[in-house]
């Protein structure tokens, strides 16, 4: 029974660290989403100053505007950088954590393999022991002395 339950504990704990990674990855995808989205939103905001500038002041604010826009887009690509490595490494975090869980499984269950050979082993050993007093008792034993009651003379 311990087999058992030692293995159901095991797929248990590896269940949760796949939860865990699965959530931690969702978590990381909505930020870097939610950035993307604030960086998109800065860049189209920034598009719209500069359009209103330009109109406003001709185009020496023209050349200020293109300047915006560009920071705007590198803004933008250095956060969907920065998005697209911190899914990797969440990634590669949930794949540690996923093997880490299987190691314990494993090991679990090697512990419960060699316990349960060990309590056979020692109920084998019993059962001998049992047999060999019945037959003794109903005379039945291949020895002539008997073990249980021996007598001091």
């Amino acid at each position: 029974m311990a087999s058992h339950d030692q293995s159901y504990k095991a797929g248990e704990a590896k269940g949760h660290a796949q939860e865990k990674t699965g959530q931690a990855t969702d978590t990381m995808k909505d930020k870097a989403q939610k950035a993307k989205d604030t960086a998109s939103d800065m860049a189209h905001s920034a598009r719209d100053r500069a359009q209103q500038n330009k109109d406003q002041t001709g185009s020496h604010l023209s050349e200020k505007t293109e300047a915006a826009k560009q920071k705007a887009s590198e803004t933008a690509q250095g956060t969907k950088e920065r998005a697209s490595e911190t899914a990797q490494a969440t990634k590669e975090k949930a794949s540690q954590m996923e093997e880490s869980g299987e190691e314990t499984a494993q090991a679990g269950k090697e512990k419960t393999e060699g316990t349960m050979q060990k309590a056979g082993e020692q109920i084998k050993s019993m059962a001998g022991g049992v047999a060999e007093a019945v037959k003794h008792t109903f005379g039945m034993s291949e020895t002539e002395e008997d073990p249980y009651n021996k007598r001091d003379n």
